[in-house]
């Protein structure tokens, strides 16, 4: 009997300093700093999107949000370190089209599973493409594009930010639904990828709005299409990929946010709100704008589909295009 009182006294004390069986009660949660992962480097756009996110997330829940950045291997480093980490809410991924859209679709041993090795919380931002022209080039529209490359295949390339990245996956889609063909010219960054095209070494690229905008402004590329759901208000007389005839053409990115998978329904519930409120600030809105993005907010539910719906386009596209990475 005696043996019995200690042992239950023992376990009440382990419980009250926090070392009990069960695991500890969500209603504290968050009671210590957050960490969100940017699986790319400082100074990008993945960067600039998770610190806004991350400072706006912190006044939500009352703690500190810290960024950390984990690059390498397109985004695999950064995601399978959160993959691994333990379920508890306070390791988080800033998700991309590229971590768990196009690696799965062109790695062949990816570390980690990017739809089942996540639990999604929300979308935070979509990010339209663009296609543009060196401003020399002969073409200014796609019509005209499109029959230059036609009249003379494999005559023309294009840049993008690497070989089997989002963009390279993207001008592939394009290529495979319009019936192009255009030499892939991969770079090591969208900044290199850029240079050439303005300085006229390339003659187009592919590339999220955000990063061409500045120099499409600047009058040294030419925008010709819009890989997004509307027009871009900074580029009114600039089509959509639907207004050239391709309805179907779905080649928007995106950011998310993401936990390990087996995060508790609670935890999940509470990080979801917070990030809706977040991103419902107009302060954010307005600085996600200023990106040439739009916010989302969207469900767990709905981010997982548009994760699931991501990596079985992508893949088929690889696949047509006969692109693999180690």
């Amino acid at each position: 009997m005696k043996t019995s009182t200690r042992l239950l006294s023992a376990t009440l004390m382990l419980s009250a300093l926090g070392f009990g069986l069960a695991p500890a009660s969500a209603a504290t949660y968050p009671d210590q700093p957050v960490t969100l992962v940017v699986p790319f480097p400082p100074g990008g756009t993945s960067d600039t999107v998770g610190r806004i996110y991350a400072n706006a997330l912190a006044k939500e829940l009352g703690v500190s949000v810290v960024v950390e950045n984990k690059a390498g291997a397109g985004g695999s480093i950064g995601a399978r370190y959160v993959a691994s980490a333990k379920p508890d809410g306070y390791t988080l991924l800033l998700g991309t089209s590229s971590t768990n859209g196009t690696n799965p679709a062109v790695y062949k041993s990816l570390p980690y599973d990017a739809i089942n090795g996540f639990t999604p919380i929300t979308e935070i931002i979509r990010v339209p493409g663009v296609l543009s022209v060196n401003k020399d080039f002969a073409a200014k529209d796609y019509p005209s594009l499109k029959k230059l490359i036609q009249d003379s295949p494999d005559k023309y390339s294009y840049a993008s930010s690497g070989a089997g990245g989002a963009t390279n996956l993207a001008m592939e889609y394009l290529k495979s639904m319009d019936n192009l063909k255009v030499t892939h010219v991969p770079y090591r960054g969208t900044g290199p990828a850029l240079n050439d095209v303005i300085g006229g070494q390339v003659p187009m690229i592919w590339d999220t709005l955000v990063s061409s905008l500045p120099h499409i402004k600047a009058g040294n590329l030419v925008a010709v299409g819009i890989a997004g759901k509307d027009r871009v208000k900074d580029l009114p007389n600039v089509p959509t990929f639907a207004e050239l005839g391709l309805p179907d053409y779905e080649a928007e990115m995106w950011n998310g946010v993401l936990a390990p998978a087996g995060l508790p329904a609670d935890v999940l519930k509470k990080l979801h709100t917070a990030s809706v409120a977040a991103l419902s600030d107009p302060e954010v809105i307005a600085k996600y704008e200023s990106l040439a993005s739009r916010v989302i907010a969207n469900t767990p539910e709905e981010f997982k589909k548009v994760i699931e719906v991501d990596v079985e386009k992508w893949t088929k596209v690889a696949k047509e295009a006969n692109i693999s990475l180690n």
